[in-house]
């Protein structure tokens, strides 16, 4: 599967354009700025920084034609990562404290409050087994979000999360594509 994501210096699709069809750790060597895009096909998480760091922002198939106020960004995109399309099960623990400490509990579906679910008020560190998944700072899917694919994260503070806390996930469905 491929994906494929058009950047536009301008809003509205306007000025010189630069097409992505796989991850992109640096945007600034093909453009000097960006102001919408457009997704033709696939998932993308686009990024504020480069190296696929900063503020993360979800992005399926549609039109964005000024998506910096839409998602009230000060800054344009400079990295973007394309989102494989998954057909397996889902599982992801997730941990109170850094380092996998604390409470723990695993997950195979959405949950969209951890603090109504489990009765837990943070989630320090997580290891996704199972499928790509999208953690969110409030509950119910809302505030910045963050892509995580299988791995084990230690610690989002060191990854550069310090001031988020995540209440809420979801899986990256294939009916989504």
């Amino acid at each position: 599967t491929h994906g494929s994501i058009i950047f536009y210096e301008d809003r509205n699709f306007m000025g010189r354009h630069y097409e992505c069809m796989s991850d992109c750790a640096d945007m600034s060597s093909y453009m000097s700025r960006c102001h919408s895009c457009r997704v033709e096909s696939g998932c993308f998480m686009v990024y504020d920084r480069p190296n696929y760091m900063g503020n993360q922002y979800f992005f399926r198939r549609g039109e964005y034609g000024d998506y910096m106020s839409m998602m009230g960004w000060r800054d344009w995109i400079r990295s973007c990562r394309m989102i494989p399309m998954y057909r397996g099960s889902y599982r992801m623990r997730i941990y109170e404290r850094e380092n996998f400490g604390g409470q723990m509990y695993e997950m195979m579906d959405d949950c969209d409050s951890i603090m109504d679910r489990y009765r837990m008020s943070d989630c320090m560190s997580c290891h996704v087994m199972d499928g790509h998944w999208l953690m969110y700072e409030h509950p119910h899917y809302r505030g910045r979000m963050m892509y995580m694919r299988p791995g084990e994260y230690r610690s989002f503070r060191e990854m550069g999360y310090g001031g988020m806390r995540f209440m809420s996930m979801r899986r990256i469905m294939d009916s989504w594509y």
